[in-house]
């Protein structure tokens, strides 16, 4: 069920909404499912009829995938709530979520290397240590006094498009959370703990890697509770000993175990 439909895709039955005829997502869906289909996607989920109907149809051991708007994985749970989905559904018909984004690629011909300095580090909660080793690259701005520009990106800096992705997985403890009510901070930190990588943290490895720059990360992604979140993933990615795998505490240098120092 798309609105519209933008590719046609072979092998995949496909259906235009036309709401003036009264054919929407869930009417759309609720005909779908006469049909016993094996997935079943839903373009976008807008309203409470179409939630509902979505996790009807997942309860009953149909894969179904579909879109929302939301801030990020961990906060689309609120945002069904506040369709009005209660919770136990949501947690029992919600295997995984993944939030995206579109960053701007920058130029591999015309990217310049550098070092950031310590603020500008400190800004997406990096440290100047740690990133002495890897190569920056920032997109090279037009110059309105220079005769010629860069051929493949035309000036711009930038060519193409990267994803960024953050990807939740429910566990029964997510589960447990969701059925409850929790808020949409301790299904972050659950998130977490289980080892999802932040939005921030995804974008920030893209630019280590040389796919995008700081600016554009600054720009697309970067916000207060973002940083947070991506802190609180690097705290809880150091509670483990490198060297042996034992538990560590927060005022511990060193493993007591192997003496492994703590990074």
């Amino acid at each position: 069920m798309e609105d519209p439909i933008e590719y046609t895709l072979p092998g995949i039955t496909q259906s235009q909404v036309n709401r003036e005829k009264g054919f929407d997502f869930a009417t759309a869906l609720r005909a779908f499912m006469r049909q016993d289909p094996d997935v079943l996607l839903v373009g976008e989920t807008r309203d409470l009829e179409t939630a509902k109907t979505a996790i009807e149809a997942a309860l009953t051991g149909h894969l179904v995938l579909s879109t929302l708007h939301a801030n990020d994985a961990p906060s689309t749970v609120a945002r069904l709530d506040e369709m009005g989905v209660e919770p136990f559904m949501i947690s029992a018909a919600l295997i995984g979520i993944v939030s995206q984004r579109l960053m701007r690629r920058v130029c591999t011909t015309c990217r310049e290397p550098y070092h950031p300095d310590e603020q500008e580090l400190g800004r997406f909660g990096l440290m100047a240590g740690k990133e002495a080793k890897v190569t920056f690259y920032r997109a090279r701005h037009p110059d309105p006094s220079a005769s010629t520009s860069c051929p493949d990106c035309k000036g711009s800096g930038y060519k193409g498009r990267v994803g960024v992705y953050e990807v939740l997985r429910i566990n029964e403890d997510i589960a447990t959370a969701i059925s409850r009510g929790s808020s949409t901070d301790v299904i972050r930190q659950l998130a977490l703990e289980s080892g999802m990588k932040t939005l921030l943290g995804y974008s920030l490895e893209l630019v280590r890697q040389g796919h995008t720059t700081l600016e554009e990360v600054g720009r697309l992604i970067l916000t207060d509770s973002g940083l947070e979140s991506e802190r609180r993933a690097r705290a809880l990615s150091t509670m483990t000993c490198t060297g042996c795998g034992a538990g560590l505490e927060d005022g511990w240098l060193e493993c007591p175990y192997c003496l492994t120092p703590r990074h």
